[in-house]
């Protein structure tokens, strides 16, 4: 009689899994923030490490000014920072058309340390403005390594001659750079002592008569007290004292100038320091007076 056979033993059989869908993870409004940061991953990195420490380092220095040593300890905090990467390499500047780029660039770093948080930006912003080109200066970080400034140039709007020196200035009389005789650009020519000073004054005045304006070559502050203006056919205008004054004379100037044709017919000044009047000189000394109404 044969053995029993025993019963196989039956494989468990595994409920098979389904096989799980990866789901497309949504970007966060911070992750949306982070990719419109200005920095590379790289920079991301330091400054999350730096944000770590940022408890530690507050706590350092509330100790630092406890005991007097903030300085030092402020000083080696941003020293350690800027080995971290956060150091001035690059600087940037914009707005610059007219002046020397190479200044901007020594005043930016001519710094004790170029440690990002050492940079002083409103000693940089003080120390631009000295210069007379730069109305206004903006400077500013961007991490890690970068320096931004932006300038804003003043307009040259004459050239200021005093004392045989000649001196580009703006519109409001501010000196921006000396100016050679041999290349001087096209620009009226205001003489005198204070003549730079009388600058607005002087725009507002050839403004005032606007067909006479490109005329202008030159004006003379004569005694601290009026104006005579050259024109390029060479005469000379004496104005009377006072802006009112010399304004009005100059329109009635123009007017004169626009039914009479006063010049480039070969007289030598005009004198309208009594507004009333007008009195021209000729190439040989003869003076008369021209009627307001009459040819010359």
């Amino acid at each position: 009689m044969s053995a029993a056979r025993r019963p196989s033993a039956r494989k468990k059989v595994s409920p098979k899994r389904r096989p799980q869908r990866s789901r497309a993870r949504k970007a966060s409004m911070m992750d949306h923030a982070i990719a419109a940061l200005p920095f590379d991953e790289a920079t991301l990195r330091k400054i999350a490490t730096w944000s770590i420490l940022g408890f530690v380092g507050a706590v350092a220095l509330l100790i630092a000014s406890v005991t007097g040593a903030l300085g030092a300890a402020g000083t080696a905090m941003a020293e350690g920072i800027g080995r971290a990467g956060f150091k001035v390499k690059e600087i940037e500047v914009t707005g610059i058309d007219r002046m020397e780029r190479m200044s901007v660039y020594a005043i930016a770093l001519d710094q004790q340390s170029r440690a990002m948080p050492l940079v002083d930006l409103d000693q940089v912003r003080e120390r631009l403005l000295d210069y007379g080109w730069i109305a206004d200066a903006r400077v500013s970080r961007r991490l890690p390594d970068t320096l931004v400034i932006d300038i804003v140039e003043r307009e040259p709007a004459a050239i200021w001659q005093h004392e045989g020196q000649l001196m580009l200035i703006d519109a409001t009389g501010v000196l921006l750079e000396p100016v050679a005789a041999s290349a001087m650009p096209d620009l009226p020519l205001v003489i005198g002592e204070g003549a730079n000073a009388q600058e607005p004054a002087f725009q507002r005045l050839i403004a005032a008569a606007p067909a006479l304006k490109p005329q202008v070559t030159a004006a003379t502050w004569v005694g601290s007290r009026r104006w005579d203006l050259r024109f390029e056919s060479g005469e000379v205008l004496a104005l009377p004292e006072g802006e009112q004054e010399s304004a009005k004379a100059l329109v009635e100037f123009a007017r004169r100038d626009g039914t009479q044709g006063l010049l480039g017919r070969g007289y030598v000044r005009f004198d309208m320091r009594d507004p009333t009047r007008l009195v021209v000189r000729m190439p040989n000394q003869v003076t008369r007076e021209i009627s307001g109404e009459g040819g010359g």
